[in-house]
Formats: structure tokens, C-alpha cells, sequence
């Protein structure tokens, strides 16, 4: 399974990386809006990590692109906690959403729970 993560926290995006290749994924990283929309896109990902407070582009018009081509399951991973951040990501199409700072093991159950859903990486 490919996972993108979009973060422009490079300590951060190295964590997930980590994390992630550990559990068995393979995972590229951008640190920008404008980066991972390009990657999100062109390439195969059966998931997004994504930052909304991202250089270039922020993760809601990264989402909105994204949308546009396909229907990857994204998950917002950012520090903006407000309850209208939270709404206004899952109504433009984001699949979860999690606050920083957060629990690795969450995170990890999180993909798991949204790769089960399984085939929705399409163009």
C-alpha cells in the first residue's frame, strides 16, 4: 500500500515515514501544497496524509485539486483543532481528520480503519 504524506514539518514527515514504512507501507513525502498536489495526482496512492497549513498550498485547495482527479482517501492531519477546521475538511472531502499533536497508534488505526475501505484510488 503507497501512502502520501503532505507536511512542510520535515521532522514531522521524517516521524510519519518512519512509522509508516515500519507498519509496511510505502510511503513518499511532500513538503508542499503545491508538491503534493502534483504528486497526489499524478501518482498511485491508496492514501493522503495531509497538513492544512501548508507553504505554496494549503491542504483545503490541495484537498479541492485532489478531488478534482480522484477519489484517494485523505486524511487531515493538522494543529487547527477549531470545530469549523474540522467541518470545513470533511465537508471538501476529507475522509478523517486528526489533531497535533497526536497519538502515533491513532494515526496508525486511523490508516488502517480507511485502507479497509479499500479501492477508491481511481483517476
Amino acid at each position: 500500500m503507497r501512502v502520501l504524506v503532505i507536511d512542510d514539518e520535515v521532522r514531522l514527515a521524517d516521524y510519519l515515514r518512519k512509522g509508516l514504512t515500519e507498519s509496511g507501507y510505502t510511503v513518499d513525502v511532500a513538503n508542499d501544497g503545491i508538491d503534493g498536489l502534483h504528486l497526489a495526482v499524478e501518482g498511485s496512492y491508496d492514501l493522503v496524509v495531509l497538513d492544512v497549513m501548508l507553504p505554496g498550498k494549503d491542504g483545503f485547495e490541495v484537498l479541492a485539486g485532489l478531488r478534482v482527479h480522484r477519489n484517494t482517501p485523505v486524511l487531515m492531519l493538522t494543529a487547527r483543532d477549531a470545530v469549523e477546521d474540522r467541518v470545513r475538511g470533511l465537508t471538501s472531502g476529507a475522509d478523517d481528520y486528526l489533531v497535533k499533536p497526536f497519538s502515533f497508534s491513532e494515526l496508525l488505526a486511523r490508516v488502517q480503519a480507511l485502507l479497509r475501505r479499500g479501492g477508491r484510488c481511481s483517476r
